[in-house]
């Protein structure tokens, strides 16, 4: 409960007097409670539909009742971060018009299936939190997101289908202990700065797809287990950042690093380049059939020879098919023919 003087605190906040403190609240867009060692949140005494932002940072909360959130429906920015919340409640689906969700610094060890439902949800911080995982489908609905930062987490894997989230410019992941991650980035054609470090002994290795990030300037893959880098990281014409220290690199070698990224993705170009250059062609299966002597019906001399060593079938002049099935041709090509041993 609060005492008299957080509520006087809260009257304050709300710049209403006495007297006009009632009038106030009835227009009143913007609701700060931040910083007021809340334990809970006080008995809404004004309209909830007005509010178009919400902040509860730095209290004591453990908890939002699902009645509050749930006729929070014009709220745009809600920002609940340094309190001591252990779940959300899953009223926040209602939240239609939410843009900006702060919940950092909390309990949480996972996020209602319910956000998915925030489909105008452009900014999400979950950092400092004890997350191990996120919604699967999360990326199939909130396609307008365009900064998701979950870093200082427990997170092992990030859903694939955040792959999704063609609008996304910042993904931040570090600090948590991913294994691997999704593929198919090249959909993510606006993300601009991608960090992953600090997942230390857990994260080996990158996504080949990781080069094929268009709009990337900023790549941050430090403090990993990563040996080799993709060679499509030398097509990212955008990148002007790449941090790699404290992996075990083998590829590109510590020489070219200190040459700089202009190096490293020429480095990797190139290698990507070998690895892509036409095999050699192979042989004919014709000319093994020649060599073994399956087509003996023609004679070749070598270079005059007496003796008219068979070297191949051959035929003087193009036929067309039909001529080829002609009684005269048939028998040249039939299996008796062709798989007889050679006299």
């Amino acid at each position: 409960m609060m005492s008299e003087e957080q509520q006087e605190q809260l009257m304050r906040k709300r710049k209403g007097d006495g007297k006009r403190f009632e009038e106030e609240e009835e227009r009143l867009d913007i609701v700060d409670l931040s910083g007021m060692s809340m334990d809970s949140l006080p008995r809404p005494c004004l309209n909830l539909t007005s509010i178009c932002k919400l902040n509860l940072s730095n209290n004591n909360l453990q908890s939002i009742p699902e009645s509050l959130t749930a006729r929070l429906l014009n709220v745009v920015v809600l920002d609940v971060h340094s309190n001591q919340l252990k779940r959300l409640p899953n009223s926040i689906g209602c939240l239609s018009k939410l843009k900006t969700l702060n919940v950092s610094g909390n309990l949480l060890q996972s996020l209602p299936k319910t956000i998915e439902n925030c489909r105008s949800l452009e900014e999400l911080n979950a950092n400092f939190n004890i997350l191990t995982n996120l919604p699967e489908s999360i990326g199939f609905d909130l396609i307008h997101m365009k900064k998701l930062s979950v870093n200082s987490n427990k997170l092992v894997f990030l859903p694939r289908s955040i792959t999704h989230l063609t609008y996304l410019r910042v993904l931040d992941a570090r600090l948590n202990c991913l294994r691997a991650l999704p593929e198919d980035l090249e959909n993510l054609i606006n993300l601009q700065v991608l960090n992953v470090s600090q997942n230390f002994q857990y994260l080996e290795s990158l996504p080949y797809s990781i080069g094929l990030l268009v709009s990337l300037v900023e790549l941050d893959v430090s403090y990993n287990k990563i040996a080799t880098l993709p060679d499509s990281i030398g097509c990212m014409k955008r990148l002007q950042k790449l941090s790699v220290e404290g992996n075990p690199l083998v590829s590109p070698p510590a020489e070219v690093f200190e040459q700089g990224l202009h190096a490293v993705k020429e480095y990797l170009g190139e290698k990507m380049n070998a690895g892509h250059r036409s095999p050699p062609k192979k042989k004919s299966w014709v000319g093994k059939l020649v060599k073994y002597g399956t087509f003996n019906a023609g004679h070749v001399m070598r270079g005059g020879s007496e003796h008219g060593e068979r070297e191949g079938f051959i035929i003087s002049e193009f036929r067309s098919i039909e001529g080829l099935a002609s009684p005269r041709y048939t028998g040249m090509f039939s299996a008796r023919r062709l798989f007889s041993p050679s006299r």
